[in-house]
């Protein structure tokens, strides 16, 4: 199958020499990729984020949860081996906060070619059986269908989970009411080549050393909007900086810290609405997007008596009243 594929390589540029890190991850993936041929970008996150060393992980802290989150924590391997699998177990715990909490969601890379719109694949580099690289699919797949035919950038990023999560998520909205907050790393359809990965809280090359770093993309909101098919309406995205001023955390702040005579705590106070609110930290990173129902936003809605709706929270200038 490989040679079928296109040569052109997309490799993080780091040498054959720099990538000497075969993981039990990167083993597996090169054997998958040499029975069945290239992967999907969506596959390989799957993979890498969900590997068994990842989920055995997870029962382990469920079972130390259920058991009262004991001070001392034991874990053994039984059996041959030099104790790979506990070492992965090991390497994965600390990332596990998120696994907890989060849902991965896989992403497929799409590429503008002169033969029109191609998925890019990983597969086994053939000058170094322990590298991966990226190439360009032969042929059309499905991933394409979800590119607009309006589309400007040369690389785009779709995600057809995310899209089936919003679907649902109108759907609920739009028969039974409610709203949906989604704050997340992302764009509103401008960026592109926003896939990365990350090791130690540090950039980490995503080919290299799999299942020792966590995956990640940002969110394109525009693909979301679409994705509501019009059953909802949406507001953002919006900055987190503006998002939280809209919310009054200035104001908050200042009533924390006027109530407050510890210099530690004002100090821990001013360093996390700095962490939140600085453009080079998190504030212009994440972003805010909301579902609501139309209704919600039109004139003489349902949920009020005034003929004006009154303003989404965190999407306008906050004001007192």
């Amino acid at each position: 199958i490989p040679f079928f594929w296109k040569v052109k390589c997309f490799s993080s540029g780091k040498k054959s020499t720099e990538n000497k890190t075969v993981t039990p991850m990167l083993r597996h993936l090169t054997y998958k990729i040499k029975a069945t041929g290239p992967i999907t970008v969506a596959e390989y996150m799957k993979e890498v984020l969900t590997n068994p060393a990842k989920l055995l992980g997870i029962w382990y802290i469920s079972e130390w949860i259920a058991t009262g989150k004991s001070s001392t924590f034991q874990l053994v391997e039984l059996g041959p081996g030099r104790g790979t699998l506990t070492g992965d177990i090991l390497r994965v715990f600390s990332q596990l906060g998120s696994v907890l909490k989060n849902c991965d969601i896989s992403i497929h890379l799409v590429e503008k070619t002169p033969q029109g719109w191609r998925e890019m694949f990983i597969d086994i580099d053939p000058q170094d059986s322990d590298k991966l690289r990226f190439v360009l699919a032969p042929n059309s797949t499905p991933a394409e269908t979800f590119i607009q035919s309006k589309e400007t950038r040369d690389h785009v990023e779709v995600c057809p989970d995310a899209g089936v999560i919003i679907q649902l998520l109108s759907e609920r909205i739009e028969e039974n009411g409610g709203a949906a907050l989604i704050a997340d790393y992302g764009h509103d359809g401008t960026k592109m080549d926003t896939f990365r990965g990350f090791c130690g809280h540090k950039l980490h090359d995503v080919l290299i050393a799999p299942g020792t770093a966590d995956l990640t993309a940002d969110v394109d909101f525009s693909y979301l909007r679409r994705m509501t098919q019009g059953r909802v309406a949406s507001v953002g995205p919006i900055q987190q900086q503006q998002f939280l001023k809209n919310m009054g955390i200035d104001v908050r702040l200042k009533v924390l810290l006027d109530n407050s005579s510890d210099t530690a705590t004002q100090q821990q106070l001013i360093q996390g609405y700095d962490m939140l609110m600085n453009p080079k930290k998190m504030g212009e990173r994440f972003n805010f997007f909301a579902l609501l129902p139309h209704q919600r936003l039109s004139s003489g809605n349902t949920y009020q008596s005034k003929s004006l709706p009154s303003p989404v929270a965190g999407f306008g200038e906050l004001t007192w009243k």
